[in-house]
């Protein structure tokens, strides 16, 4: 009896082996995905990357936004600001959305949503990436390029004179560097590969920085301040952010593999850091740079004392979140930072009344005509 037993304990022990090994070896590989453990050097390779990658879009779209506003104002057109009353209704507007999208993923499948995330980003990323790529692309190719240029004219009933609707010129080139942008939107949309989402995620930041115009400090300190306290509620009181910024599957953060020293561009333990996180700031940096060129100094000061400052709240967002293995809200460290060391600054120069004076918009013609009669007056 004894021989049995233990007969059928070697048997049981076998069998236990075998099943292990099955179940490691199909169910554990093809169903659970293990990240490989972040290492401390691969952590600061990452996260330096995500530092550079949120400054460089804030420096250059600032430099950009001053050029986008001369061109507007060359040509006459009315430049779209966001407001006081836009600012203060920002926050809640972007609640009400982030709180949607996680409604929806907790409603729909997850897969159908993406597909259309993925469309709509598709034609967003080759309008992004063609505004920032285009010049550049267009600058290398070489002149031995047969280039020829296109007129293309859209219109509206028989009278082409009174009904024009678009006037688009281009040439070659420009065609290439279409090509070559719609190629990147859809290398992200089908692999969905980190670089790919950069490159987007960058051309949108870096476009926001431009284009999105704070019409004074006071619309700055108002949606900054807004946000500020947006961010701490959505990460620290409730799993929301974090869960959409997981699971929506979208250009709309920038990430850095912390296994990239061991596996390179395959890694997949990312570091994320949110677009808004560099836009809503890269904004108010922007503004500080028109500040500086309105006062005709030839000095930076303020740009540079935002810029810095938005440098060393986003190190000290990243110390705290290593430090407490927690994500951490970026614009509770960002904004007091971004709006405490200019402001501070313009104090300390005597320069606080004129800044927080100065606004972008330009004078209406109902204005300039009271300020003359004004100067008449007087």
């Amino acid at each position: 009896m004894a021989d049995e037993s233990q007969t059928a304990d070697t048997l049981t022990e076998k069998a236990t082996e075998i099943l292990t090994n099955f179940v490691n070896e199909t169910v554990g590989e093809q169903n659970v995905t293990t990240k490989e453990p972040s290492t401390p050097e691969g952590q600061a390779v990452a996260y330096i990357s995500l530092v550079l990658m949120a400054c460089l879009p804030i420096f250059y779209g600032s430099l950009r936004s001053v050029k986008y506003q001369d061109k507007q104002k060359a040509s006459g057109e009315q430049p779209e600001t966001i407001t006081r009353s836009d600012a203060a209704r920002f926050p809640i507007v972007a609640s009400a959305m982030l709180f949607g999208i996680y409604i929806f993923f907790k409603i729909f499948s997850q897969e159908y949503i993406n597909i259309v995330v993925g469309v709509y980003f598709l034609v967003l990323g080759v309008f992004a990436t063609v505004h920032v790529l285009g010049p550049y692309i267009s600058s290398w190719i070489p002149a031995s390029f047969p280039n020829v240029p296109y007129h293309l004219i859209l219109t509206e009933g028989e009278d082409e004179s009174k009904s024009e609707m678009m006037n688009y010129k281009f040439d070659r080139k420009d065609v290439v560097g279409l090509a070559i942008c719609l190629s990147i939107s859809v290398w992200y949309t089908l692999q969905k590969h980190w670089i790919a989402n950069n490159v987007l995620g960058l051309a949108f930041a870096l476009n926001g920085v431009e284009l999105l115009q704070l019409n004074s400090i006071g619309t700055g300190c108002i949606l900054l301040s807004g946000l500020f306290f947006y961010d701490i509620f959505w990460v620290f009181g409730t799993n929301v952010m974090i869960t959409v910024a997981k699971n929506f599957n979208a250009p709309i953060k920038v990430v850095f593999p912390q296994d990239f020293l061991s596996r390179g561009i395959f890694g997949e333990n990312f570091a994320m850091l949110g677009l808004g996180d560099i836009v809503i700031p890269g904004i108010f940096i922007a503004l500080l740079l028109r500040f500086d060129i309105s006062l005709k100094r030839n000095k930076k000061t303020y740009f540079y004392s935002g810029f810095i400052a938005y440098f060393l709240g986003l190190v000290a967002t990243i110390v705290v979140m290593t430090v407490f293995q927690h994500p951490q809200p970026a614009l509770l460290y960002l904004v007091p930072a971004c709006l405490g060391v200019p402001l501070a600054t313009a104090l300390f120069n005597g320069d606080l009344e004129a800044m927080w004076k100065y606004s972008d918009e330009p004078e209406t013609p109902k204005e300039e005509e009271s300020s003359k009669d004004v100067k008449k007056k007087n």
